[in-house]
């Protein structure tokens, strides 16, 4: 098993601290846990970009079909590309 060292904030730490004694396990097992269910479905499978930000799927204005439509990243890439002329040289 590899050894991994990290930084928590105060508050973290002693929210880690009393999970730990309120489950009866070490602090790194409640880390592992944590991060297997973070990084794993109930299935054992590695979670999707979509799993994690499915919350916000669909709650921003736009076509539906900006990431299949070509004409839609075309005319992203023409007003990024204005916008850049149009800002001041230093």
């Amino acid at each position: 098993m590899a050894t991994v060292s990290l930084k928590l904030p105060d508050p973290l730490h002693h929210e880690l601290e009393r999970e730990a004694a309120a489950r009866g396990i070490s602090k790194s097992a409640v880390i592992r846990d944590s991060l297997e269910r973070t990084l794993r479905n109930k299935d054992g499978k590695t979670v999707s970009c979509l799993d994690l930000m499915r919350d916000l799927v669909g709650i921003f204005d736009g076509p539906p079909d900006a990431s299949t439509n070509k004409n839609y990243l075309e005319e992203a890439i023409l007003e990024d590309h204005e916008r850049q002329h149009r800002k001041p040289r230093r």
